[in-house]
């Protein structure tokens, strides 16, 4: 099954999740790139205004992807995926998909707001910013991913 692991990461560790993931299903790995930065105190305000409101910033482009799988990390920004991971699932339309987010409290409406916008995930994995700090394991996750 030909997997890409794709993600947003404005910190770095959803980043980190997506390179673990993406190493034990020994898959393609992609990062989404805004075309405006979410840097520094105004890029975080501005993130989580973005994410509510749902908007859809623009983001560099990407080929159409040819994958079986298509794994989809995000961020949780006040609650939501990150805008620039809204803007992906509105332009593409992968076969089958399952989602992962890190979040630095709760997750709110982040994957029903992801399958609303894609399809029905296969599997969903959720990982505290802590968590990711001091080590974590994916290992539930790939299972169900293979």
């Amino acid at each position: 099954m030909k997997t890409l692991v794709i993600f947003y990461s404005r910190t770095g560790t959803t980043r980190k999740v997506a390179k673990a993931i993406s190493k034990a299903l020994k898959s393609d790995i992609k990062e989404i790139f805004p075309k405006r930065e979410f840097k520094g105190f105004f890029g975080f305000f501005r993130g989580g205004f973005e994410a509510v409101m749902r908007k859809t910033p623009k983001i560099k482009p990407l080929k159409k992807l040819e994958y079986d799988l298509v794994v989809i990390g995000s961020p949780v920004w006040a609650g939501n995926m990150a805008s620039p991971v809204r803007t992906f699932l509105t332009k593409q339309k992968p076969k089958k998909v399952a989602f992962f987010a890190t979040s630095g409290g709760d997750i709110g409406k982040t994957f029903s707001e992801m399958q609303k916008i894609s399809k029905k995930p296969i599997a969903i994995f959720n990982l505290k910013t802590t968590q990711v700090k001091k080590g974590f394991t994916i290992t539930p996750f790939i299972k169900k991913l293979k």
